[in-house]
């Protein structure tokens, strides 16, 4: 759901779609009705403005300041909230936030340098819930378009349930930021606003080694984080999705770093 492009499409980054107009009723289009190349005109499109943020390491003067490093993502800190790390293989590669009774998941990738992915990306994102039987639908949301979906899990006592997630994503200068919003804050979200600050605020540093598109931006631990091994932090029920195809489940809870804001 979160795959690689053909080589075909990689070599089509810098070709914009012409046909596409400025305005966010291109969101609205059919697929069916794209580019030359058959994609649909929100695809192939520069990123847009982000007058908001999320910012680029370049566009703040003390990214450090207010806000957790973690190398690849400098994520804000609020009073009460926990602080959680997702693991693939032996990388850091999402950060969840965790406040109250809702929590945002934040995982950085490459993208190309002319290119926004994240209308690509929520297609397929859309496409891998509804094959699991989910129900999604695109809203145009405080922090722009996002996904709200009902994600079907299978309870504690094994009956099978749904879960509501937001899928929120933003384009930046040779990266793309996810937010996976679940929680009160996908159940009700007009209570999701600390949240969505916090992945407006967050600041993402690229780096220089060359990377392809999609590959995730590989976070670090603060130097003095402890954490709680993963099984330890486990001491709420907990629905178990199926892992989307970058192999991070985003409502699956990882392990912590004991300090708290």
């Amino acid at each position: 759901m979160f795959r690689r492009r053909s080589k075909e499409r990689e070599d089509a980054h810098d070709e914009l779609a012409e046909d596409a107009g400025p305005d966010e009723s291109t969101e609205d289009a059919d697929a069916s009705e794209g580019a030359d190349e058959g994609e649909s005109p929100r695809y192939n499109l520069p990123p847009a403005p982000r007058p908001d943020g999320p910012w680029d390491i370049s566009e703040v003067k003390n990214p450090g300041e207010g806000r957790v490093d973690l190398g690849g993502l400098f994520v804000p800190g609020v009073e009460g909230m926990e602080l959680r790390v997702e693991v693939a293989g032996d990388s850091i590669v999402a950060a969840t936030v965790v406040l109250q009774d809702s929590a945002i998941q934040l995982q950085a990738f490459a993208a190309p340098k002319s290119e926004g992915i994240w209308g690509e990306v929520r297609d397929e994102i859309a496409s891998g819930i509804t094959q699991q039987g989910g129900v999604v639908d695109t809203v145009e949301g405080p922090i722009g378009w996002e996904l709200r979906a009902q994600v079907p899990v299978q309870l504690p006592d094994g009956a099978a349930g749904v879960q509501l997630v937001r899928f929120v994503g933003c384009d930046g200068p040779r990266w793309f930021l996810r937010g996976v919003i679940s929680g009160q804050g996908a159940v009700a979200p007009q209570a999701a606003g600390v949240l969505e600050q916090i992945f407006r605020d967050t600041v993402v540093t690229r780096g220089d080694t060359p990377m392809a598109p999609r590959d995730p931006i590989v976070l670090k631990l603060p130097e003095d984080a402890q954490m709680v091994p993963e099984g330890m932090a486990q001491t709420q029920d907990e629905a178990a999705p199926g892992k989307f195809s970058d192999g991070i489940d985003p409502m699956r809870r990882g392990p912590e770093i004991t300090e708290v804001r």
